[in-house]
């Protein structure tokens, strides 16, 4: 993200701040025993693989962030998805796309995927405006798309950065809304979120970096407690994908 904004970041240092991010999540996860997704780039799963076998080992599902990042080409599709098949012996069955890209869902579903996370149903200016696409999840061909969540009304994103710039208290009452509404979540962070980021060389605008870092882990940790009181139960997207498809 730095490189958005023009900061500085040497590769090794983009790679240790997210591995950093990634242990604190799983630890968390661990305590409260919720399965997640991971969307992973190949380039980072390369780099981490005690990482990803980490989080694999501990029921979490492994998914596509094609392979890089910051470039994007048709064909990393299929080959980010054969790379962590191979890497990690796995059967990768999801994609979600970099920043929420746009991406041919004839070339998704060539790939060989069976559920895409790569919408988020709200108009954020200058990045996207899908306000027409279903808030819910829906099928695009063979493939099942599972749009980010966003608030019944009004259609406000429950995404990482509301997460961090929201009172706490305000965004519990729109995923409250959200599981009245849809019943299930869609929820995404990033692991460098988790991490400490305020460098100044780094260059991220406020708002990207409030409440992160360790003010983040006792977000996330309250925020997961809470639904853990409220009876809710957490999982991966290739189970809630065979449950929707049952």
């Amino acid at each position: 993200m730095p490189l958005e904004y023009k900061g500085e970041i040497p590769f090794e240092k983009q790679i240790s701040i997210s591995q950093s991010g990634l242990e604190k999540i799983l630890d968390i996860l661990k305590k409260y025993k919720a399965k997640a997704t991971f969307f992973s780039t190949v380039v980072f799963a390369e780099n981490s693989k005690h990482l990803i076998e980490r989080l694999l080992n501990e029921g979490h599902e492994l998914a596509s962030h094609t392979w890089y990042h910051s470039d994007f080409k048709e064909e990393h599709l299929k080959q980010s998805k054969e790379r962590l098949e191979e890497l990690f012996g796995i059967n990768v069955t999801g994609l979600r796309m970099p920043r929420m890209m746009p991406v041919s869902k004839n070339a998704v579903q060539d790939a060989g995927y069976q559920y895409n996370s790569s919408v988020n149903p709200t108009f954020i200016p200058g990045r996207y405006n899908n306000l027409k696409v279903s808030r819910t999840y829906f099928k695009e061909g063979k493939v099942t798309q599972i749009p980010a969540s966003v608030s019944p009304n009004f259609r406000i994103p429950l995404f990482w950065l509301s997460f961090h710039n929201f009172p706490l208290s305000f965004y519990k009452k729109m995923a409250s809304d959200v599981l009245k509404k849809d019943q299930y979540l869609n929820i995404y962070f990033h692991p460098w979120e988790f991490a400490e980021i305020k460098d100044e060389a780094f260059k991220l605008p406020g708002f990207t970096v409030k409440n992160s870092g360790d003010d983040m882990v006792k977000r996330f940790d309250e925020f997961l407690s809470w639904l853990k009181n409220k009876n809710h139960t957490f999982g991966t997207f290739q189970e809630f994908h065979k449950h929707i498809e049952a």
